[in-house]
Parts: C-alpha cells; structure tokens; sequence
C-alpha cells in the first residue's frame, strides 16, 4: 500500500492574494508619503537652498581702501540696501554688478577696481536684500526690485537714463540683470556663468523631483530676454558643473539681439573670477558698441 507524501505547495501554501495587494499597498503608500515629505522639505527649505548669502565682514572693508565709496539705496517697498561705488574720474561707461548666490558687494571689491580701471568705468556693485548689510530677506521679486533701485541710483548719479547702464551678472546676478534690462533696457548685457531658467538647473540636480513645478524663485530669464534687442555678451566656462554650459547656451538662442556673442573659457568652472583674457574680451565687446 503506498503512501502518497504531501506536495511542496501543500506544506508551504501561498499567501492569499488579498493579503499580497494590502503588503504592496502598504509599502507604495510608505513610498508615496516619504516622496511627498521630501517635497514639502524642499518647498519650505526653498530659499536656504537658492540663497547662501555668506557671514558679512567686519567693518574694515577693503573696498574703502580700493577707493570705493560706501552708498545707501532703498527698494520700491522701503528695504535699505548697501552698496558701492567705484568712480572713475573719466568714465566711458556706467556699469551696474550684480553677484553671485554665495557672495556678497565687499567680497567682489577686487573685481570692482579692475572693471573701473580696466574698461574705464563708474561701477556700482550692491548687496541684494538679506546679502551683506542689506535689510530683508530674499527672494525673487523683492531681489529684481533691489536691481531696479540700483539700475535708478546709479543712471541718476552718472546723469544717465536707465537704459544707458550696462548690466553686468554673475551666476544669480546674471538672472537679475536679465530681468533689469525687460524692465528698465540697458546699453548693453552681460551675462557671466549664468543660467538660462533658474528652473533647469534646479531640475539638473534633484532629477528626481517636479521642482519645475514646486519652485517660486525661478528667475525665467530665457522668457525675458526676449524682451531685450540690445547687446548681449554671454561668457561661460566649459567645465562649470554648477551650471552646465548647456544650460546656459539657450540664453543666446532666445535673445533677439543682432549683437550678440557667446564666449566659451576652456577649462573654466563656475566659481573662476573674471581673467585678463576675459575682461580683454569684455572691453573689446564695449569698444563695438
């Protein structure tokens, strides 16, 4: 008489599929919230990640003995900025800076002094609201009308009209002075290391994330520009990996400008300062205008 043993699937039987999809459902949902959680983080802690606005320095600043002048400006809302000017007693152009995320008016005074007396300039570099001693807190419409009191003070000093400031960004700067020229027009632009949408970038590096949806500091410079036919200079380096040079070259493309040059610095990363061969460049293209 034989003895038939169990199955395999008798001793071990599966699990009910009711019991299968509640495990699966458990786990998408754990999922979905933990995605979710990430992305309320990163609209709360916006602003901390596009603005790094670094430790002001003592009072003892360098621009002074650059032959600076220490100025005070205030935004269409009543937000005291601080700035400053470096004159140059026989000026072929007025030129307004704005800088980087990470750095402020007194770390580019250096910079500030070549540009007065390498391309025989009045330069006015000013502290975006919540940067240095200016007042506030950042953020995009309150940073662009930070630009529109600079752009205004310094026409005003120079005798100029608005549109006879030429508008010089960096990095973050280079979406504000965009920005300035839709607004107020400019003798001429020139865009430093930046971006074409602030939003692209964002979008880069957290891939993973709709921050083309979530972001409200977007600074769409590609959509302004097309309200801005005057001269367009735009360097960028090759290896800046903050702002891949493709990221950058749809700024050009976008611009309507019949003068208009883009300008690749072999080897150059985000963070370089401007070389003799770049301000060579930069003086030449204002010789043209």
């Amino acid at each position: 008489m034989s003895i038939n043993s169990p199955s395999p699937d008798a001793e071990h039987p599966s699990p009910p599929a009711s019991t299968l999809k509640s495990t699966l459902w458990r786990i998408s949902r754990t999922l979905l919230i933990s995605y979710l959680a990430i992305c309320v983080v990163m609209i709360v802690f916006e602003r901390e990640l596009v603005y790094h606005p670094p430790t002001p320095l003592p009072n003892d600043q360098q621009s002074g003995q650059l032959g600076g002048e220490e100025v005070w400006l205030q935004a269409a809302d009543g937000t005291k900025l601080h700035g400053w000017f470096f004159a140059h007693e026989n000026p072929r152009f007025a030129i307004l800076y704005g800088h980087g995320n990470g750095e402020d008016a007194e770390r580019n005074s250096r910079l500030m002094a070549r540009l007065r007396d390498g391309l025989r300039a009045s330069v006015l570099i000013f502290d975006y609201r919540g940067y240095g001693l200016s007042e506030g807190t950042p953020h995009e419409d309150g940073i662009i009308q930070d630009g529109v009191a600079a752009q205004s003070w310094l026409a005003k000093r120079m005798q100029l009209s608005a549109d006879q400031v030429v508008l010089y960004g960096r990095s973050l700067g280079g979406g504000v002075m965009v920005a300035l020229a839709e607004q107020l027009g400019a003798k001429a632009l020139i865009i430093h290391g930046s971006f074409a949408n602030m939003t692209d970038v964002a979008a880069d590096r957290y891939f993973w994330l709709p921050v083309r949806l979530l972001m409200r500091n977007r600074y769409e410079s590609e959509k302004r520009i097309k309200h801005y036919d005057g001269p367009l200079l735009q360097i960028h380096g090759t290896a800046d990996r903050v702002i891949p040079l493709r990221l950058a070259k749809p700024l050009l493309k976008a611009s309507p400008s019949r003068n208009k040059q883009f300008i690749e610095v072999p080897g150059g990363t985000h963070n370089d300062r401007a070389s003799a061969d770049v301000l060579r460049t930069i003086a030449e293209f204002l010789e043209n205008l």
